[in-house]
């Protein structure tokens, strides 16, 4: 089980999986005050609803305010507060609720309830994905503790239903994993070709230089990378691979082929397996190749550990949250299994083939 109260990419991809926060909150059943369009929670309210004191909750604000800030933690002044306050000012008069800061008298001050209503300056506000931030991040909390762990029980559900129950091949439903794939045996080819004509090796050399590619990409060879994903051993691993990470294999193929006839061209013989290896050592080490090989290793790294709830332990320096866009790309409304897309795309295949 993952500890939510330490692990911010755990909570962050909670977090930017909406159709789970969705979720957790039908589960829950909190409202709060719909303002502008979702519902707002006084620090107050929020104390209330997880059993303890205003101070704690001010205290992780204060200790985690950039990531509850992020995910729409708010102090609301001016304009934005009057209209708050003309919708809901019953539920600001209490002093409790707000700190010295943000008042323009004493605390201790007696005033009536409007007076001090009126000489608020600032509110702090949370959204509901910010009040559940808190709840990830509370360890004083039983009701926090109990929620957190429902939460991930219901992400897991959220992704099975929408994926009918399996992560394998959520890669497939990109659409550029689709363009990506039809172009990859092209490039394959490009590059076994190259080996049989210019390289003086057994025919190991295909799955040889092949996990040599695949170790300066993401470091782990063909059989490393399919025990992580649990593939059977008649499933390719490219089927299953992104395509940002199917189209780097695609450079290196490509490219790699073209330095060994250049190569070739320039010894007038065969390489032998010493020549290979400091050619592609070389190619990999390029600097233009350091941003792609890097993207790609967080695009791997964090959607499947995110998706898959795998970790590719070479790559675990990589793992970052997944964000709102890969959501929405492979678990959105544009999202779509293979098949789909191979028969959306059918005519346009028939239509290339009889030119």
């Amino acid at each position: 089980m993952r500890d939510l109260t330490t692990s911010p990419i755990d909570r962050q991809n909670i977090l930017n999986n909406l159709d789970a926060v969705m979720n957790i909150q039908e589960y829950l059943g909190v409202k709060g005050l719909l303002f502008e369009g979702e519902f707002k929670f006084t620090t107050k309210m929020v104390a209330a609803f997880y059993k303890i004191d205003i101070k704690t909750v001010k205290r992780y604000v204060e200790n985690s305010h950039n990531e509850i800030a992020h995910n729409g933690y708010e102090v609301i002044k001016g304009q934005k507060l009057k209209l708050f306050k003309e919708q809901f000012g019953y539920f600001i008069t209490n002093l409790d609720d707000i700190e010295q800061r943000d008042i323009n008298v004493p605390l201790l001050t007696e005033t009536l309830e409007n007076q001090s209503k009126s000489r608020i300056k600032a509110l702090a506000l949370f959204n509901f994905r910010s009040f559940l931030n808190l709840g990830m991040l509370l360890v004083e909390s039983e009701m926090a503790k109990a929620i957190r762990s429902k939460m991930l029980d219901i992400v897991i559900d959220t992704l099975n239903k929408r994926l009918g129950g399996s992560t394998k091949y959520i890669n497939q439903r990109d659409e550029d994993f689709f363009h990506s794939i039809i172009k990859e045996p092209m490039y394959r080819k490009e590059f076994t070709s190259a080996l049989h004509k210019h390289l003086n090796m057994g025919n190991y050399k295909y799955a040889y230089y092949t996990d040599a590619i695949y170790k300066c990409i993401f470091q782990e060879n063909a059989n490393e990378y399919k025990q992580i994903l649990k593939l059977e051993e008649q499933e390719n691993p490219r089927d299953t691979m992104y395509a940002e990470v199917l189209n780097l294999i695609a450079s290196f193929e490509t490219g790699l082929a073209y330095e060994m006839e250049i190569k070739v061209g320039v010894l007038g013989r065969m390489l032998e397996k010493n020549e290979m290896d400091e050619l592609i050592k070389t190619f990999a080490n390029h600097p233009s190749h350091k941003p792609h090989i890097e993207n790609a290793r967080i695009k791997m790294a964090s959607r499947d550990y995110g998706f898959r709830q795998v970790l590719h332990e070479n790559l675990k320096t990589y793992i970052s949250s997944i964000d709102f866009s890969d959501y929405q790309r492979f678990l959105g409304d544009k999202s779509k299994v293979l098949q789909d897309r191979i028969e959306d795309s059918i005519d346009v295949f028939k239509r290339l083939k009889d030119r």
